[in-house]
């Protein structure tokens, strides 16, 4: 039956922004120095005749979503914001009204074929992966659920019941969610406060001995000097995966340089988590990894909170990474390789025991996997993708709606800080980090809450 809140879209405008580097960020072997924020901006009406504007932001993530050896870089981003603009198009052509839920269900249905013309229309030597896919829609995505809860004067995250979706989780998930909705795996309120995750990257400087020239802009550049301005207790730490004598040496000379630092303003408790961005050739890797680290620094190996993503992505192409030993000492998280249920339920399989959401890959899929991942028992975590300013309290407002999530990830003020600054004066508990949190209470507002 039609609900008074369903809407449709009316128009969908996508726009492309640059984002300012102060110092490059290396990801998976890949080092990022500059990018694009795809933003969008729908209006959607309802029925009745009301409208409100919805946006969404993210940036590209080309080099994270699209790693390629027959695509370059620039040709990936280029076809990804092409994506963008495309999956703009779809929307409007929807002519139903309905929840955001199944709007964009029934759009991402199209997104494989926009994932093959566009590459054939630039003669890429193949297709766009469904990862990067996510990515180039999520703005869209984010703008639809925004619209949806401003039109209905209500925060996008309290419209996930049946007052408000037609369809329960069963439609999008399987047999053990009839009758349950979004709203059982979500909360009514924003968690008030929560631990920020500070990246040290694989090129950040630890110490003064390390920087070979100050960017002298007025920010920390060395750890012990972030970790005193934000008051810093969760370090993810990049690794490369596929130098083992590297990861455990950087692992270390982290632990020794943050002991150094907490001990000095007399913090007792700090946690890492490790990335090795899927570069690790099989688990032994990863055994033998913890096994040095427990050997060198039982203190370091004892803080480590969880470990992400260290095989590949093609979870069917190598179904011999199994990762049941790695996770007996530590929850290993599915990263690149979440793009759908499947993904999870093969990823439970292959031993991962917990998932990282992203608001990158859509707010809708993001929703549904932390639905199926709480109802699995899964570790969760909320990853970044280095978003500024909107992208960020976007992210920011999943973390804090989702049970089970600890800390948000945030690595903007680090490489892109002055994409922040619009925002840090209507935000600052977000934007402005002391104590190690950001005060997520203030994303409760209409849409998605900011």
């Amino acid at each position: 039956m039609p609900k008074n809140s369903d809407i449709r879209i009316k128009e969908a405008v996508c726009s492309f922004e640059p984002i300012t580097f102060r110092c490059p960020v290396k990801f998976g072997g890949r080092i990022v120095s500059k990018s694009y924020l795809i933003n969008v901006e729908v209006v959607v009406e309802t029925k009745s005749g009301k409208q409100a504007t919805g946006l969404g932001s993210m940036p590209v993530g080309n080099v994270w979503a699209w790693p390629s050896e027959k695509v370059s870089p620039d040709e990936a981003e280029q076809a990804m914001m092409t994506f963008g603009e495309r999956a703009c198009d779809l929307a409007t052509l929807f002519p139903e009204h309905s929840d955001p839920i199944d709007i964009v269900y029934h759009i991402s249905g199209e997104y494989a074929h926009l994932g093959k013309i566009i590459p054939q229309e630039m003669k890429l030597a193949e297709p766009m992966p469904e990862l990067a896919e996510l990515v180039s829609a999520s703005p869209l995505d984010a703008a639809i659920h925004d619209g949806f809860g401003r039109v209905n004067h209500v925060n996008s995250y309290n419209a996930l019941s049946k007052q408000f979706i037609h369809e329960d989780l069963s439609s999008y998930l399987d047999e053990q969610f009839k009758g349950e909705y979004l709203d059982q795996y979500t909360l009514r309120e924003p968690k008030a406060r929560m631990p920020l995750y500070h990246l040290v990257g694989a090129l950040d400087p630890l110490t003064a001995a390390d920087i070979t020239k100050r960017i002298n802009d007025k920010l920390p550049e060395t750890l012990p000097e972030w970790i005193n301005y934000n008051g810093l207790t969760h370090l993810k730490i990049k690794l490369n995966g596929d130098d083992l004598d590297w990861d455990v040496n950087r692992v270390l000379a982290v632990e020794q340089v943050a002991a150094e630092a907490q001990a000095k303003r007399g913090c007792t408790e700090w946690v890492y988590s490790t990335d090795f961005n899927e570069k690790c050739q099989d688990a032994a890797y990863v055994l033998e990894f913890l096994a040095r680290i427990k050997a060198g620094s039982p203190a370091a190996y004892d803080r480590i909170q969880y470990i992400e993503q260290p095989t590949s992505r093609h979870l069917k192409a190598h179904p011999e990474l199994k990762l049941h030993e790695v996770a007996k000492q530590k929850p290993v998280v599915l990263d690149e390789g979440l793009v759908d249920y499947e993904s999870l339920l093969l990823a439970r399989e292959m031993g991962y025991t917990g998932v990282a959401l992203k608001a990158c890959k859509g707010q809708t899929d993001s929703l549904i996997l932390a639905a199926a991942a709480q109802k699995l028992g899964l570790f969760l975590c909320v990853q970044d993708l280095s978003c500024p300013g909107y992208s960020f309290l976007h992210s920011a407002s999943l973390s804090a709606r989702i049970p089970g999530v600890a800390a948000i990830e945030g690595n903007s003020r680090q490489y892109c800080p002055a994409s922040n600054r619009p925002f840090a004066k209507r935000f600052p508990t977000m934007f402005e980090i002391k104590d190690g949190t950001v005060g997520t209470s203030v994303l409760n507002g209409e849409g998605l809450g900011f």
